[in-house]
Protein backbone atom coordinates (compact mmCIF):
# COMPACT_ATOMS: atom_id res chain seq x y z
CA UNK A 1 0.00 0.00 0.00
CA UNK A 2 0.84 3.82 -0.27
CA UNK A 3 0.00 6.24 2.35
CA UNK A 4 -0.29 9.82 1.58
CA UNK A 5 0.41 12.67 4.59
CA UNK A 6 -1.18 15.97 3.71
CA UNK A 7 -0.02 19.30 4.67
CA UNK A 8 -3.43 21.00 5.41
CA UNK A 9 -2.19 24.05 6.11
CA UNK A 10 -0.14 24.42 2.92
CA UNK A 11 -3.30 23.58 1.44
CA UNK A 12 -5.22 25.97 3.12
CA UNK A 13 -2.78 28.56 1.73
CA UNK A 14 -2.63 27.65 -1.65
CA UNK A 15 -6.00 27.37 -1.74
CA UNK A 16 -6.93 30.94 -0.09
CA UNK A 17 -4.89 32.65 -2.78
CA UNK A 18 -5.92 30.42 -5.52
CA UNK A 19 -9.84 30.46 -5.21
CA UNK A 20 -11.60 33.84 -5.55
CA UNK A 21 -13.16 34.93 -2.03
CA UNK A 22 -16.52 33.52 -1.09
CA UNK A 23 -18.61 33.41 2.42
CA UNK A 24 -20.80 31.01 4.03
CA UNK A 25 -24.48 32.20 3.94
CA UNK A 26 -23.42 33.52 8.13
CA UNK A 27 -20.95 35.21 6.41
CA UNK A 28 -18.05 33.36 7.59
CA UNK A 29 -15.36 33.13 5.18
CA UNK A 30 -14.78 29.69 3.39
CA UNK A 31 -12.82 30.12 0.26
CA UNK A 32 -9.93 28.17 1.65
CA UNK A 33 -11.91 25.16 3.28
CA UNK A 34 -13.75 24.66 0.05
CA UNK A 35 -10.33 25.06 -2.00
CA UNK A 36 -9.06 22.07 0.89
CA UNK A 37 -12.27 20.14 0.47
CA UNK A 38 -12.12 19.55 -3.47
CA UNK A 39 -8.54 19.45 -3.58
CA UNK A 40 -8.99 16.14 -1.27
CA UNK A 41 -11.89 14.52 -3.20
CA UNK A 42 -9.61 15.25 -6.13
CA UNK A 43 -6.85 12.86 -4.20
CA UNK A 44 -9.33 10.48 -2.85
CA UNK A 45 -10.96 9.56 -6.78
CA UNK A 46 -7.06 7.96 -7.19
CA UNK A 47 -7.21 4.56 -7.12
CA UNK A 48 -3.82 4.29 -4.74
CA UNK A 49 -5.35 6.74 -2.52
CA UNK A 50 -6.09 4.12 -0.02
CA UNK A 51 -4.66 5.89 3.40
CA UNK A 52 -4.81 9.21 4.45
CA UNK A 53 -3.64 11.98 6.51
CA UNK A 54 -3.69 15.62 7.10
CA UNK A 55 -1.56 17.79 9.33
CA UNK A 56 -2.77 21.46 10.39
CA UNK A 57 -0.97 23.91 12.66
CA UNK A 58 -3.76 24.49 14.32
CA UNK A 59 -2.40 27.41 16.98
CA UNK A 60 0.21 28.72 14.20
CA UNK A 61 3.01 28.51 17.37
CA UNK A 62 4.65 26.08 18.32
CA UNK A 63 7.58 25.57 20.34
CA UNK A 64 10.09 26.55 18.57
CA UNK A 65 9.04 30.34 18.93
CA UNK A 66 9.79 29.74 22.92
CA UNK A 67 13.52 28.91 21.42
CA UNK A 68 13.67 31.94 18.59
CA UNK A 69 10.97 34.81 19.09
CA UNK A 70 11.56 35.66 15.44
CA UNK A 71 10.69 32.60 14.37
CA UNK A 72 7.21 32.70 12.07
CA UNK A 73 4.46 33.06 14.18
CA UNK A 74 1.65 33.42 11.95
CA UNK A 75 1.03 37.24 12.49
CA UNK A 76 0.74 37.22 8.47
CA UNK A 77 -1.70 35.16 8.19
CA UNK A 78 -4.33 36.96 6.80
CA UNK A 79 -7.77 37.23 9.52
CA UNK A 80 -10.29 35.45 7.09
CA UNK A 81 -7.96 32.78 6.23
CA UNK A 82 -6.98 31.94 9.89
CA UNK A 83 -10.81 32.13 11.19
CA UNK A 84 -10.78 28.98 8.34
CA UNK A 85 -8.39 26.63 10.27
CA UNK A 86 -11.09 25.07 12.82
CA UNK A 87 -13.69 24.81 9.73
CA UNK A 88 -10.53 23.03 7.39
CA UNK A 89 -10.39 20.54 10.92
CA UNK A 90 -14.35 19.60 10.71
CA UNK A 91 -14.14 19.35 7.20
CA UNK A 92 -11.35 16.45 7.48
CA UNK A 93 -12.89 14.92 10.04
CA UNK A 94 -16.18 14.87 8.16
CA UNK A 95 -14.73 13.46 5.17
CA UNK A 96 -13.70 11.01 7.36
CA UNK A 97 -10.21 11.41 6.75
CA UNK A 98 -7.76 11.05 10.02
CA UNK A 99 -6.57 14.70 11.23
CA UNK A 100 -3.64 15.83 13.02
CA UNK A 101 -4.34 19.16 14.75
CA UNK A 102 -1.08 20.82 15.73
CA UNK A 103 -0.42 22.63 18.59
CA UNK A 104 2.91 22.86 20.40
CA UNK A 105 4.53 21.35 17.31
CA UNK A 106 4.14 22.01 13.59
CA UNK A 107 2.24 20.26 10.77
CA UNK A 108 5.73 19.49 9.64
CA UNK A 109 6.95 17.82 12.91
CA UNK A 110 3.75 14.93 12.76
CA UNK A 111 3.97 14.64 8.59
CA UNK A 112 8.00 13.68 9.37
CA UNK A 113 7.04 11.71 11.88
CA UNK A 114 4.64 9.70 10.54
CA UNK A 115 6.51 9.14 7.61
CA UNK A 116 9.12 7.41 9.75
CA UNK A 117 7.19 5.48 11.84
CA UNK A 118 4.61 4.11 9.40
CA UNK A 119 7.96 2.98 6.86
CA UNK A 120 8.35 0.39 9.29
CA UNK A 121 5.26 -1.56 8.74
CA UNK A 122 6.27 -3.72 5.77
CA UNK A 123 3.03 -3.49 4.48
CA UNK A 124 3.65 0.57 3.19
CA UNK A 125 5.25 0.48 -0.03
CA UNK A 126 5.80 3.93 -0.01
CA UNK A 127 4.93 7.29 1.96
CA UNK A 128 3.90 10.58 0.06
CA UNK A 129 4.45 13.34 1.77
CA UNK A 130 2.21 16.06 0.04
CA UNK A 131 4.10 19.08 0.47
CA UNK A 132 6.96 21.62 -1.20
CA UNK A 133 8.11 22.17 1.65
CA UNK A 134 11.91 21.77 1.41
CA UNK A 135 12.10 21.35 5.45
CA UNK A 136 10.25 18.22 4.91
CA UNK A 137 13.31 16.84 2.38
CA UNK A 138 15.52 15.74 5.34
CA UNK A 139 13.19 12.33 6.09
CA UNK A 140 12.91 11.28 2.37
CA UNK A 141 14.39 8.26 2.54
CA UNK A 142 14.94 6.36 -1.09
CA UNK A 143 11.90 6.16 -2.60
CA UNK A 144 10.20 4.47 -0.10
CA UNK A 145 9.71 7.95 2.04
CA UNK A 146 9.17 10.54 -1.06
CA UNK A 147 7.64 14.30 -0.94
CA UNK A 148 4.39 15.08 -3.31
CA UNK A 149 4.48 18.55 -5.26
CA UNK A 150 1.13 18.23 -6.29
CA UNK A 151 0.62 21.32 -7.98
CA UNK A 152 3.74 20.40 -10.33
CA UNK A 153 2.80 16.48 -9.87
CA UNK A 154 6.46 16.49 -8.97
CA UNK A 155 7.67 13.46 -6.71
CA UNK A 156 10.86 14.50 -5.02
CA UNK A 157 12.83 11.07 -4.03
CA UNK A 158 16.47 10.89 -2.32
CA UNK A 159 18.04 11.62 -5.82
CA UNK A 160 15.96 14.44 -6.66
CA UNK A 161 16.96 16.15 -2.98
CA UNK A 162 20.66 15.35 -3.73
CA UNK A 163 20.18 17.08 -7.62
CA UNK A 164 18.53 19.83 -6.20
CA UNK A 165 20.18 21.10 -3.60
CA UNK A 166 23.40 19.17 -3.78
CA UNK A 167 23.78 17.04 -0.13
CA UNK A 168 21.60 14.61 1.29
CA UNK A 169 18.42 14.60 3.51
CA UNK A 170 20.04 14.50 6.44
CA UNK A 171 21.86 17.67 5.82
CA UNK A 172 19.18 19.88 5.07
CA UNK A 173 18.54 20.78 8.61
CA UNK A 174 22.46 22.22 8.25
CA UNK A 175 21.81 23.79 4.94
CA UNK A 176 18.63 25.51 6.14
CA UNK A 177 20.64 26.67 9.38
CA UNK A 178 23.30 27.83 7.57
CA UNK A 179 21.69 29.98 4.60
CA UNK A 180 18.11 30.49 6.51
CA UNK A 181 14.77 30.00 5.18
CA UNK A 182 13.15 33.40 5.30
CA UNK A 183 9.80 31.60 4.95
CA UNK A 184 10.07 30.29 8.65
CA UNK A 185 12.09 33.18 9.79
CA UNK A 186 14.99 31.61 10.14
CA UNK A 187 17.98 34.60 9.19
CA UNK A 188 20.75 32.00 8.81
CA UNK A 189 24.79 32.45 8.59
CA UNK A 190 25.45 35.92 7.33
CA UNK A 191 27.73 35.43 3.96
CA UNK A 192 26.68 31.72 3.29
CA UNK A 193 24.50 31.22 0.40
CA UNK A 194 23.27 28.02 -1.45
CA UNK A 195 26.19 27.44 -3.15
CA UNK A 196 28.96 27.67 -0.22
CA UNK A 197 26.40 25.90 2.22
CA UNK A 198 25.31 23.12 -0.35
CA UNK A 199 29.35 22.64 -0.85
CA UNK A 200 30.77 22.44 2.81
CA UNK A 201 27.66 20.31 3.66
CA UNK A 202 28.29 17.75 0.25
CA UNK A 203 31.88 17.20 2.22
CA UNK A 204 31.51 17.34 5.93
CA UNK A 205 27.75 16.57 6.48
CA UNK A 206 26.64 18.54 9.24
CA UNK A 207 27.28 22.21 10.38
CA UNK A 208 29.51 20.53 13.46
CA UNK A 209 32.01 18.71 11.24
CA UNK A 210 33.01 21.71 9.33
CA UNK A 211 36.78 22.45 10.64
CA UNK A 212 36.94 25.80 12.11
CA UNK A 213 40.08 27.09 9.85
CA UNK A 214 39.25 27.33 6.63
CA UNK A 215 42.92 26.22 5.69
CA UNK A 216 41.75 23.08 6.16
CA UNK A 217 38.68 22.65 4.27
CA UNK A 218 39.41 20.50 1.31
CA UNK A 219 36.79 21.62 -1.04
CA UNK A 220 37.36 25.04 -2.56
CA UNK A 221 34.59 27.60 -2.70
CA UNK A 222 35.18 31.06 -3.40
CA UNK A 223 35.72 33.57 -0.14
CA UNK A 224 36.76 31.03 2.06
CA UNK A 225 38.22 33.14 4.23
CA UNK A 226 34.96 35.39 4.67
CA UNK A 227 32.84 32.36 5.26
CA UNK A 228 34.82 30.82 7.63
CA UNK A 229 35.06 34.23 9.84
CA UNK A 230 31.37 34.62 9.58
CA UNK A 231 30.57 31.38 10.55
CA UNK A 232 32.98 31.51 13.27
CA UNK A 233 31.82 34.38 14.68
CA UNK A 234 28.02 32.64 14.52
CA UNK A 235 28.22 29.00 15.52
CA UNK A 236 26.26 29.38 18.09
CA UNK A 237 23.47 30.63 16.05
CA UNK A 238 23.96 28.42 13.04
CA UNK A 239 23.06 25.33 15.74
CA UNK A 240 20.21 27.34 16.96
CA UNK A 241 18.81 28.03 13.41
CA UNK A 242 19.91 23.97 12.70
CA UNK A 243 17.81 23.33 15.55
CA UNK A 244 14.68 25.09 14.34
CA UNK A 245 14.99 23.46 10.75
CA UNK A 246 15.24 20.14 12.23
CA UNK A 247 12.09 18.23 11.90
CA UNK A 248 10.61 16.75 15.37
CA UNK A 249 9.88 12.88 15.11
CA UNK A 250 8.28 12.19 18.55
CA UNK A 251 5.00 14.28 17.91
CA UNK A 252 2.28 11.69 19.73
CA UNK A 253 0.07 10.06 16.88
CA UNK A 254 -1.74 7.10 18.40
CA UNK A 255 -3.18 5.50 15.08
CA UNK A 256 -2.17 2.62 13.30
CA UNK A 257 -1.28 1.82 9.71
CA UNK A 258 -5.06 0.21 9.66
CA UNK A 259 -6.62 3.48 11.12
CA UNK A 260 -5.40 5.80 8.64
CA UNK A 261 -7.64 3.95 6.16
CA UNK A 262 -10.25 6.02 4.01
CA UNK A 263 -13.29 4.23 4.40
CA UNK A 264 -15.82 7.02 2.90
CA UNK A 265 -17.18 10.40 4.16
CA UNK A 266 -19.79 10.77 6.91
CA UNK A 267 -23.26 10.89 5.42
CA UNK A 268 -24.07 13.25 7.92
CA UNK A 269 -22.14 15.15 8.61
CA UNK A 270 -20.11 15.88 5.42
CA UNK A 271 -23.71 16.85 3.75
CA UNK A 272 -24.60 19.15 6.95
CA UNK A 273 -21.28 20.84 6.71
CA UNK A 274 -21.43 21.84 2.86
CA UNK A 275 -24.68 23.05 3.51
CA UNK A 276 -23.37 25.23 6.56
CA UNK A 277 -20.54 26.62 4.41
CA UNK A 278 -22.72 27.33 1.15
CA UNK A 279 -21.07 25.24 -0.69
CA UNK A 280 -24.18 22.31 -1.30
CA UNK A 281 -22.84 21.37 -5.02
CA UNK A 282 -20.33 19.34 -3.35
CA UNK A 283 -22.39 17.55 -0.20
CA UNK A 284 -22.63 14.48 -2.98
CA UNK A 285 -19.18 14.78 -4.21
CA UNK A 286 -17.43 12.29 -2.40
CA UNK A 287 -16.85 8.76 -4.40
CA UNK A 288 -17.36 6.66 -1.18
CA UNK A 289 -19.55 6.72 2.27
CA UNK A 290 -18.94 5.45 5.37
CA UNK A 291 -21.32 2.69 6.14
Amino acid sequence: MKLYLVDGTYELFRSHFGQPPRTAPDGMPVSAVRGLIQSLLSMLRKPDVTHIAVAFDSEVKSFRNEIFPNYKDGSNTPDDLYQQFALAERAVDALGITCWPMREFEADDALGTGAVTYIKDKRVEQILICSPDKDLSQVVTGNRIVCLDRRKNLVIDENEVERKFGISPRSIPDYLGLMGDSSDGIPGVPKWGAKASSTLLARYGFIESIPKDYRLWDVSVRGASTLSMSLEKHRLEANLYKRLATLRLDVPIVQSVDELEWRGADKSLFPELCIELGISNLRESPNKWLS
